[in-house]
């Protein structure tokens, strides 16, 4: 199978400062995950990607839509495409993102 991504073998990345995994590809979708450091700020932006998540560890404050949202491990999220969104590290960890459609940023 071509979708299976072996831990050695995920390819490393880096987006606005922020380290990440690109962990697996299919036709239309993308999981990631984000290795954030209490240093790390991604600022507000926007795609045309929707985006779901899953905090593995870590905390963080989701600015989104207007509204401000503590998330912790365990937590879920999901961002429409084209919704302008930001994140800040409360405490460092790891977040699993699934992208739809394929981030072309991300590779």
């Amino acid at each position: 199978m071509k979708n299976i991504v072996k831990k050695e073998n995920a390819v490393r990345r880096q987006f606005l400062g922020v380290d990440f995994v690109v962990l697996s590809m299919g036709r239309d979708t993308m999981v990631t995950k984000m290795l954030y450091k209490q240093t790390d700020f991604v600022p507000f932006h926007k795609h045309p990607n929707e985006q779901s998540g899953y905090v593995i560890s870590g905390k963080y404050k989701l600015a989104v839509d207007g509204k401000e949202h503590d998330l912790k491990e365990g937590d879920t999220y999901s961002i429409p495409a084209d919704i302008e969104h930001s994140i800040k590290i409360i405490e460092a960890g790891e977040v699993v993102d699934v992208f739809s459609p394929i981030r072309q940023d991300y590779l």
